[in-house]
This record gives structure tokens, C-alpha cells and sequence, in this order.
């Protein structure tokens, strides 16, 4: 048995938990090695204190789920056969009673919540979401070398965008080079949808990229990331093609004097507040205070926004191994959109990061 269905286990029996039901695919991922989409269908893992965990999929997916490395029984079901069946009958085969169940409250949904309540009726139910949380924000080893190479093919990825800048030619047309290279690497699948923002667009912090073209004087804004092996990378950079104006410099430059100082301060115990506050208050005594309208950062692993949140009110001290993101942004409608982002791991005495690209002003002719 892994060593991360132990952790689970070791929490159900200080919990005096019979039944773990997890069923957020990336978590799935986590305790398994098989990463799917199962769309409308059934995809859960069931653990239990002492008993054998089983894994439930698509019938047709069994196959893969085992190759991706589970060893403990995989149940299929074919798409004429009620998983909810399956489920009871395997948890009823181990247990001859069910007292308390954890679930993902901020997953499972209401009809899904019901056929358990339905079939466990004995049964209370508990949230499962904070200790899957804890469990996956400490990265091993393993973990933080695939995030590596994902931000890598992020640099890599960065750098396509740039060398295709050329005024008249759209935002769509430059995602469309970069995915395709990615391609061509092997990446088969982005973090979030690439997002090359150009000009007035670049000033919406999570604008949608379409025909607007590229133009002298513009600053352009590439968020991207990639998935590697079932871990994320998530990067942002602006660059200027051509000359940009003395204020859009200023705001340039204050959003990189507020990332590089907030991710200086990296290191073991520090609070997650404290990083926040650090940007946001060298971007407020410059007076562009109200145009930073987010956190400063979020957790990054098998999902792209995962815990821990890098917000003024998080008190959560930094801990070796947790990898999150550090993107400070300024957002003046009319006249610029910057952001800075790099994804960062928290070490012995201080802070690894991970995403390489250039972060000084380019201006490209």
C-alpha cells in the first residue's frame, strides 16, 4: 500500500472513520497514478481503516487504471450497470456496518450525496476536502521534479509566444503556435486555457483572447501553463512590442519590484499573509493600490489552483515542500495590464524557483 493511502488511514483511525469516498479526479489521481476525465460517469476511490480500498471506473477504463500502476481491486462497470450497486456491494463486503463516512463536501454533488445516504442510511457523513488538502500540499521529491520539468515546457512555451509577435497577427493565431509546439514536445494538455492578451485586453486579469491583433505600443500578457505527468506549471509574462509609455514602464516595473520582493521572502515559516502583503503594499505606496484586484498567489500541483490560498489573511506559516504561485498585477483600464508570475517551492532556508523565463522589461521591435 502507498505511502499516501497510509497517511489517509492513519487520519480515519484518529477520526474513527470507516469509509473514505474520494472522487475529485485529481484527487483520484493522487491516491491512484490514473488520471481521467470520467465526464458523467462514476470514477471514486473507497478506503477503508483495515480493509482493502477498491477503485470504481468505466469498464472501458479499467484497463488503463491498472497499467497506471493500482493494485488493489479495480471494480468496472459497463454503462448499463448501476455504479451505485457496485459501490454498496463493495463496501458492504468489507464492513457489516457503516457508522461514518468522509466525503468531498465541495465536490460531490446532491444526487450523488443522496445514493450514498440512500444506501449508508445508518451512516453520518463527514468532509473529507481540509485533509486532502493538507495531504497533497506537502510535495515530495518525486512531485517537485515533474513540477520542474512542467515549468520548463512553461519557459519553453513563453518563449514561442514571444518570437511570434508580429504586429496584425492575432491573439488566437499566437496560442494557436504556442499549443502546437507544445504539441510537437509531446505536451497534450494545457494547465487552463493559454491566454495571449494584447493591448486594452491585457488590462481584464482574466480577459478572453480572441481576434484583437497586435500593435505598436501594445503590452502583451501570456498566462500559461502545462501539464506534465499529471502535474501543472502556471506562468505569466508581459512584454512590450515596441516603445510603451513612460507610465506603462512605471507600472512595469512596480509589478516586478513587487514580485521579485515577495518571493525573496520565501522561506519556512514565514505566513502566507505576510508574502501577500509584501507586494501589495510596495504596489500601494506607488498608488496603484485599488488596480490589484486578486490574491497574490495559490497552490499549484496536480490541480492548477489548489490549497493554500497566498492571501492579507492567511496565517498559514510556509512549510519545506509547499509550491505555490507569486503573480502581483496591476490592471488600469485604457492604458496597461501587467503581471508577473512564477511558480515557487518553499525549501530548507528559503525558496526554488521553478519557472526560468526572463522576467525583465522586453521590449520587442
Amino acid at each position: 500500500m502507498n505511502s499516501r493511502l497510509r497517511n489517509l488511514i492513519d487520519w480515519m483511525k484518529e477520526t474513527e472513520i470507516d469509509f473514505s469516498f474520494i472522487t475529485l479526479p485529481d484527487n483520484v489521481f493522487y491516491f491512484t497514478n490514473y488520471r481521467s476525465d470520467p465526464h458523467e460517469r462514476v470514477l471514486a476511490v473507497g478506503v477503508f481503516q483495515r480493509e482493502e480500498p477498491f477503485l470504481i471506473c468505466p469498464q472501458m477504463e479499467a484497463k488503463e487504471a491498472k497499467k497506471a500502476g493500482w493494485e488493489h481491486e479495480i471494480i468496472g462497470y459497463s454503462d448499463i450497470v448501476n455504479p451505485w450497486e457496485e459501490i454498496e456491494k463493495a463496501v458492504k463486503s468489507r464492513l457489516n456496518s457503516v457508522r461514518k463516512i468522509a466525503l468531498e463536501k465541495e465536490h460531490l454533488n446532491i444526487s450523488r450525496y443522496e445514493q450514498l445516504a440512500f444506501r449508508f442510511s445508518d451512516a453520518s457523513f463527514t468532509g473529507l476536502d481540509d485533509t486532502l488538502n493538507q495531504l497533497r500540499m506537502i510535495k515530495d521529491v518525486e512531485e517537485i521534479q515533474l513540477m520542474r520539468k512542467a515549468a520548463e515546457y512553461a519557459d519553453y512555451a513563453v518563449q514561442v509566444g514571444v518570437s511570434e509577435l508580429k504586429e496584425g497577427k492575432t491573439e488566437l493565431e499566437i496560442i494557436a503556435a504556442i499549443e502546437y509546439e507544445l504539441k510537437k514536445k509531446g505536451i497534450s494538455e494545457m494547465s487552463f486555457a493559454t491566454m495571449v492578451l494584447t493591448g486594452k485586453n491585457a488590462s481584464s486579469p482574466h480577459g478572453t483572447p480572441g481576434a484583437s491583433k497586435v500593435k505598436k505600443g501594445d503590452l502583451v500578457l501570456f498566462d500559461l501553463g502545462v501539464v506534465y505527468k499529471g502535474y501543472c506549471s502556471d506562468i505569466t509574462r508581459t512584454v512590450a512590442y515596441g516603445d510603451i509609455t513612460d507610465e506603462q514602464e512605471t507600472i512595469y516595473q512596480t509589478v516586478l519590484t513587487a514580485q521579485q520582493t515577495a518571493v525573496r521572502a520565501v522561506k519556512p515559516g514565514v505566513p502566507l499573509k505576510e508574502l501577500d502583503l509584501t507586494a501589495r503594499n510596495i504596489i500601494s505606496q506607488a498608488g496603484y493600490g485599488e488596480y490589484f484586484s486578486h490574491r497574490l498567489g495559490h497552490g499549484l500541483g496536480i490541480s492548477v489552483h489548489e490549497y493554500p490560498y497566498v492571501t492579507e489573511t492567511n496565517d498559514l506559516a510556509l512549510k519545506k515542500g509547499m509550491v505555490f504561485t507569486i503573480e502581483p498585477g496591476i490592471y488600469v483600464q485604457e492604458k496597461a495590464g501587467v503581471r508577473i508570475e512564477d511558480d515557487v517551492v518553499v525549501t530548507d532556508k528559503g525558496v526554488e524557483v521553478l519557472t526560468k523565463y526572463p522576467k525583465e522589461l522586453q521590449i520587442i521591435k
